[in-house]
């Protein structure tokens, strides 16, 4: 099933029998960030995936406004509202955590757990918008300029064909002036590291251990958030892709260990 909540597209893996799990993507990324692990978090939970707006099939609004964190957090809540249930467990990717950690952390009585995975934008101090000339050639509709941002997709040896594959086909639909306004409204918004400490949902963060920069950031959940699990996996930044066995491992034995009743 799928369908479009304020611009934002929504794809439901299953039929709600089991617990839904909110799946928010990376920055420049797509819903096929978590088609690997599909098939095994189904398990034991109905997976939502939705995309970012102006990535993949979501819509690119031109009112800045509509991408500050809060209006994700809106968002995500009008999709909860729309699935019928009193709770969910949320899981974030990289960019996507600094979102459900903020949603963790305004409507903790809707989260049954939360999962995230390396997110230096959550757990820095806030970062600023892009440079000035970037915004403007991202705004001008440049996709040379988008496609030489760092996390632009591109094919990998490390990674299976067809998962990779579909992350660069989809990296067409993205909307460079989309991006523009994810970097002017959302990314001076991600940080949490503010308030990680007021975390009062189960929290699991699975942390991909080769990627260095990350790692002073798991030393800081650790310490921060309050009873946080963490499960270090040999990968990178993409920990779901680079290791989706892990992954789903870890995940799937949060879930069950936190699941209601």
């Amino acid at each position: 099933m799928n369908f479009v909540i304020d611009g934002m597209h929504v794809d439901v893996h299953g039929d709600g029998q089991l617990p839904y799990l909110l799946l928010v993507h990376g920055f420049l990324s797509n819903r096929g960030q978590w088609r690997p692990n599909l098939a095994a978090l189904s398990q034991v939970c109905t997976p939502v995936t939705i995309e970012l707006l102006g990535h993949g099939r979501s819509g690119a609004p031109t009112d800045p406004a509509t991408y500050q964190v809060d209006a994700y957090v809106a968002r995500f809540e009008v999709l909860r509202e729309r699935l019928e249930t009193a709770a969910w467990f949320i899981c974030g990717q990289s960019f996507g955590a600094g979102l459900t950690l903020r949603y963790a952390l305004t409507h903790p009585a809707r989260v049954t757990g939360q999962i995230f995975t390396n997110s230096v934008s959550a757990l820095s101090p806030p970062m600023s918008q892009g440079p000035a000339d970037q915004l403007a050639a991202l705004d001008a509709g440049d996709v040379a300029a988008l496609r030489a941002m760092p996390y632009y997709p591109r094919p990998s040896k490390r990674l299976p064909p067809v998962v990779w594959q579909e992350m660069v086909d989809d990296a067409a639909l993205l909307q460079p002036s989309a991006i523009a306004n994810a970097l002017r409204a959302t990314v001076p918004g991600l940080s949490v590291a503010a308030d990680i400490g007021r975390t009062a949902v189960p929290t699991l963060l699975v942390n991909g251990m080769r990627e260095d920069a990350f790692q002073p950031f798991r030393t800081l959940a650790a310490t921060e958030i309050p009873g946080v699990e963490i499960a270090d996996v040999d990968g990178g930044h993409s920990i779901n892709l680079d290791r989706a066995d892990a992954f789903d491992a870890a995940v799937a034995a949060f879930i069950v260990q936190h699941m209601p009743g």
